[in-house]
């Protein structure tokens, strides 16, 4: 007997062949076109053209702030497979991040053309500033963010950040990276262009001699910066007031606006400097009016050299107190008699008011002029000094104090240093 095999042309198990081919070819991360098979409370059931058909949770659709209602039986929409097999064998799908990655394209797409995007600022942290990109939470670091002023606090950082939210900004795409899911924006650079362009203009407008208006926008150590409407100027420390200024925050705070004087413009380096004080009354000028030789006058000390002290004095201006106008015998450093911040009462031995020089003396006060002044004065009190000094002739032609940079005499103090000195040897 002869045995014989018969097939049989099975159509649905062709279509079923084909199905798994299809699904076989699918692998997590894969973004693809499906059909919306049903709805629930729960979520979506996507068929994706495989045996299996594809779940979409509804924590998933809430991340795009959406609801499975917002979706109907039959609807074509692209899924992101992000797990092969739940416990039920259906594919894992997520709608949000297939739509997250349509914006990563256009993320890149705006890198390689740097094109500027206007975005919306939807939060702030102390770092920076987050941005919506589609599905998609981008970031501009603090350092990006054009306009921040300089020298803020972290707590006055962040109070200025806030104020951008909801604010809408022209952002430039700096940095994508699908993987570390990082999108950076700057909107510094999507402004460079135009900051620029308007800082040209201004220099082309500037003058040197003429009077702007300007917002303080930074402070440091040397000086404050003014942003003037699109380029920023420096007054340094030297061109903040005609008194000595330790640091600019004694005379300025950042967002204060100010009426400034320009007092120089360097095209090449594309340089504004500044000055405060050329718009205020020159101290000097009324010296002569105020204080004559032999008078007696109170000044405070703002600080102390080998040499001697500078005494601060109304209205504004810096005294010099040689070391050798401190005692009958000299001390070896003004320390030993005096100290900053004290009030002392002293005599005027020599004015040069166009060289904004004034000489004064404490070995000429008497005790007797002390104490009268204190009683005729009682509201502002003098200080008491520290002792009576001996004299060390060695450490006086070879002091061990060495001089620190700030109290190191240039050539127009050291001249003034012995214009006193003279003034005081002329008088003995």
């Amino acid at each position: 007997m002869q045995n014989s095999l018969t097939t049989t042309y099975d159509p649905d198990f062709e279509a079923l062949l084909e199905e798994s081919y299809a699904a076989a070819e699918f692998e997590r991360g894969d973004t693809v076109s499906g059909t919306v098979l049903s709805v629930n409370h729960r979520g979506l059931i996507v068929g994706v053209g495989s045996a299996r058909d594809g779940f979409v949770d509804r924590n998933d659709l809430e991340k795009m702030s959406a609801e499975p209602e917002d979706f109907q039986v039959g609807q074509e929409i692209d899924v992101t497979i992000i797990r092969m097999e739940d416990e039920d064998g259906n594919l894992v799908l997520s709608v949000s991040q297939a739509r997250q990655s349509e914006d990563w394209k256009k993320a890149e797409e705006l890198l390689e053309s740097q094109e500027v995007w206007p975005g919306f600022v939807a939060d702030a942290n102390r770092g920076g500033l987050i941005i919506l990109f589609g599905n998609v939470r981008g970031f501009v670091p603090a350092s990006h963010v054009a306009d921040l002023p300089r020298g803020l606090s972290e707590d006055d950082r962040r109070a200025y950040l806030s104020r951008l939210v909801g604010q809408p900004i022209n952002l430039k795409v700096i940095e994508v990276n699908r993987k570390r899911r990082r999108l950076v924006f700057s909107q510094r650079e999507a402004q460079r262009n135009s900051r620029d362009a308007r800082k040209e203009s201004l220099l082309g407008e500037l003058k040197e001699g003429e009077i702007r208006s300007g917002i303080v926008s930074g402070l440091r150590d040397f000086g404050a910066f003014v942003d003037l409407g699109g380029a920023d100027g420096l007054i340094h420390i030297s061109e903040l007031a005609w008194h000595r200024v330790k640091h600019p925050k004694e005379v300025l705070a950042v967002g204060d606006d100010v009426q400034v004087y320009v007092l120089r413009l360097d095209d090449e380096g594309k340089r504004i400097g500044l000055s405060l004080k050329r718009l205020q009354p020159n101290p000097w000028s009324m010296v002569e009016e105020m204080y004559h030789v032999g008078q007696l006058v109170e000044g405070t000390v703002s600080r102390l050299a080998d040499f001697g002290a500078f005494i601060s004095m109304e209205p504004g201006i810096e005294a010099l107190l040689h070391v050798s106008q401190i005692a009958d015998t000299p001390p070896t450093h003004p320390s030993q008699v005096i100290y900053e911040s004290a009030r002392l009462l002293m005599r005027v031995i020599s004015i040069e008011s166009d060289k904004q020089r004034l000489g004064l003396s404490l070995k000429d006060v008497t005790e007797e002029e002390r104490t009268r002044w204190q009683e005729q004065n009682p509201e502002r009190p003098l200080s008491s000094l520290m002792g009576s000094v001996q004299v060390n002739h060695s450490a006086l032609e070879e002091p061990d104090v060495e001089l620190a940079a700030d109290d190191a005499p240039n050539d127009e103090v050291a001249e003034q240093v012995e214009t006193v000195a003279q003034a005081g040897e002329a008088e003995a």
